[in-house]
């Protein structure tokens, strides 16, 4: 049980480290989301950048990889996935960052 708490605790530290600076993986964002006006896209990054409304509901491993906000009359979903060095394939263990590239992804809710 310790060694799960461990890689969850490892895991929730770096993706909150990725999530607030954006450094350490990559960020994309969906076509609905790449439309929006420019200062729209950025207000909503920020979002991201600061989100701390973790509960039981959209994170229920406790590894802070998923959130949801709304701006602007719109819902914005995030989420972290884990892949290998190349983007090919999921990461074998995503509490190593030699062996993982996070990849954060904005969308709208409607495409979710």
């Amino acid at each position: 049980m310790t060694e799960t708490i461990n890689r969850t605790d490892c895991i929730r530290e770096l993706n909150d480290a990725f999530r607030r600076t954006f450094s350490g993986g990559r960020v994309t964002m969906t076509a609905g989301v790449a439309e929006l006006p420019d200062m729209v896209r950025a207000a909503a990054l920020c979002e991201v950048a600061t989100f701390d409304r973790f509960t039981e509901n959209n994170d229920p491993h406790g590894e802070h990889d998923f959130g949801g906000f709304e701006l602007v009359n719109r819902t914005f979903f995030w989420k972290i996935d884990y892949y290998d060095e190349r983007c090919d394939l999921g990461s074998e263990d995503p509490t190593d960052p030699a062996k993982t590239t996070r990849v954060l992804t904005l969308m709208l809710a409607s495409e979710y």
